[in-house]
């Protein structure tokens, strides 16, 4: 490989990539605690009236923090790739909210059909 072909490799890996600072890990760090220690006291505190109400504030922190790492520790934004990270991340919000949403559906429904209320009471 000549000197011209490695340079323009160089400057064709640092134009489309963005490599992160220290300062954005740590952001991201302290970003990715922060969301997980609010549903962690939302839960054991107890805060929210009801138990939907939680689960559905527990399900936004976490898709949120899904993208909080896509964007700080996979360096996903519009410019690299071509957009295709861009690509990438509408894709897997739409396959987390599909696997949260479903999670709570088999769940509810095997709460429902798997634990009936007259055999746990001992009601006839």
């Amino acid at each position: 490989m000549n000197t011209d072909t490695h340079a323009a490799v160089a400057d064709h890996h640092h134009d489309d990539h963005s490599h992160g600072s220290l300062s954005t890990y740590l952001l991201g760090f302290v970003l990715s605690v922060v969301l997980t220690a609010i549903p962690f006291w939302l839960v054991m505190s107890g805060a929210l009236p009801s138990k939907q109400i939680t689960a559905l504030v527990i399900m936004a922190f976490a898709v949120v923090q899904i993208v909080v790492h896509m964007i700080y520790f996979l360096h996903m934004n519009t410019k690299s790739e071509n957009g295709w990270s861009m690509m990438a991340l509408i894709f897997t919000i739409v396959m987390v909210v599909i696997a949260l949403s479903g999670s709570l559906w088999v769940m509810n429904h095997l709460n429902s059909n798997m634990m009936p209320i007259h055999e746990m009471t001992g009601m006839k």
